[in-house]
C-alpha cells in the first residue's frame, strides 16, 4: 500500500479552523537529459538579441541589399548582400546567386558567389557553396559541398583581394632603394 512520503499538515484560515491538508508526495525526479546544442543555433546568444531580418520561402530579390542587421534568406536572391558588421545566414530553402559580404556567413542552403567575412564562414552539412572564400576562419561540416578557393586572412589583415595584393606590393627596385638608403 502506498504511504505520502511527508504527513498532511495543517492550516489555520481567518475563522480560526483547522483543516487537513494534503502535500503531494515527494518524488525524486526524473534525471535530465542534457541534449547537445542543434548545428544550427548560434555561437553566441548575444546573437539572439539582435534583430534579424528574414527573406521568406516565396521571396525573389534581384539587386543589392546592404544594411545594418543581421539577414536569414530562406528565399531566393540574385545580385549582391553587403552587411559588414552583420551575420548572414543562407537557411535549407535559401537560394542566392550572390557576392556576399557580412560579419559571419552561414550556409543551409546553396549559394553561388564570392564570400568576404570579416569573422568566420560556415557550410553546414547540407549547405552548398561555389565559390571563393576569404575569412579569418572557415568551418566545412561533413556532407557539405564546396567548390572553390579558400583565402584565410588574419585579424587586422586588410581585405583585399589576392589579384589587388599583387599589383600593391613595392617592387624590388622600390626596396633596394629604402635598404640603402
Amino acid at each position: 500500500m502506498w504511504k505520502p512520503a511527508t504527513p498532511p499538515t495543517t492550516s489555520t484560515n481567518k475563522s480560526n479552523e483547522t483543516e487537513k491538508t494534503m502535500t503531494p508526495p515527494s518524488t525524486t525526479p526524473a534525471p535530465v537529459m542534457n541534449e547537445p546544442t542543434p548545428a544550427a543555433a548560434p555561437r553566441n546568444a548575444a546573437l539572439n538579441m539582435q534583430e534579424q531580418a528574414t527573406i521568406g520561402k516565396s521571396l525573389v530579390i534581384k539587386g543589392e541589399v546592404s544594411g545594418s542587421e543581421s539577414l536569414y534568406i530562406d528565399g531566393r536572391v540574385e545580385g549582391s548582400i553587403n552587411l559588414p558588421g552583420n551575420r548572414v545566414t543562407i537557411g535549407r530553402n535559401g537560394v542566392v546567386a550572390a557576392n556576399v559580404v557580412a560579419r559571419e556567413i552561414v550556409v543551409i542552403g546553396k549559394l553561388k558567389g564570392n564570400l568576404t567575412a570579416s569573422d568566420r564562414v560556415d557550410i553546414r552539412n547540407e549547405g552548398s557553396l561555389t565559390g571563393d572564400v576569404v575569412a579569418q576562419r572557415i568551418s566545412i561540416e561533413d556532407g557539405a559541398f564546396f567548390k572553390g578557393g579558400i583565402d584565410i586572412r588574419k585579424p587586422g589583415a586588410q581585405n583585399v583581394p589576392a589579384k589587388e595584393a599583387a599589383s600593391v606590393t613595392p617592387s624590388t627596385d622600390k626596396m633596394k632603394e629604402a635598404v640603402t638608403a
